[in-house]
């Protein structure tokens, strides 16, 4: 499944983006925090914490694309940043829709350690294309 979407999404290759389980309801997905992915403080920058949820939102999006619907794009981000995760370390996303509809879906991801520790929650609202 991961070699599926980093195809579809490269970007997600590049953060090394792991699904674990995907469904039109739920996405779980793994990533190591490796030192290009850090802040200054060894922590893991929140534009990959963000760009880790966005690809989340992105795959829930396209699974419940409407018929006939071309793609789904971010139309709004936001992100709490709740604690840290080191270097090293491994994080968990796991992403959950709050609403699907017709023209928009807004898909929550909440973002743990491996200790179950929040590192972040994002709500992001997709729009179908």
């Amino acid at each position: 499944m991961s070699e599926q979407i980093r195809k579809h999404i490269p970007f997600a290759g590049v953060l090394g983006v792991e699904v674990v389980s995907a469904t039109k309801e739920r996405i779980e997905a793994r990533m190591l925090v490796r030192p290009d992915l850090c802040n200054p403080m060894a922590g893991l920058h929140g534009g990959a914490a963000m760009s880790l949820a966005d690809t989340l939102g992105a795959m829930g999006a396209s699974m419940n694309l409407p018929e006939g619907a071309n793609g789904t794009t971010t139309l709004e981000s936001k992100t709490n940043f709740i604690g840290a995760a080191k270097s090293g370390e491994t994080v968990i996303a796991v992403c959950t829709p709050l609403h699907i509809g017709r023209r928009t879906s807004i898909w929550q991801t909440k973002i743990t350690s491996e200790a179950g520790k929040t590192v972040a929650l994002v709500t992001q609202t997709q729009m179908v294309l």
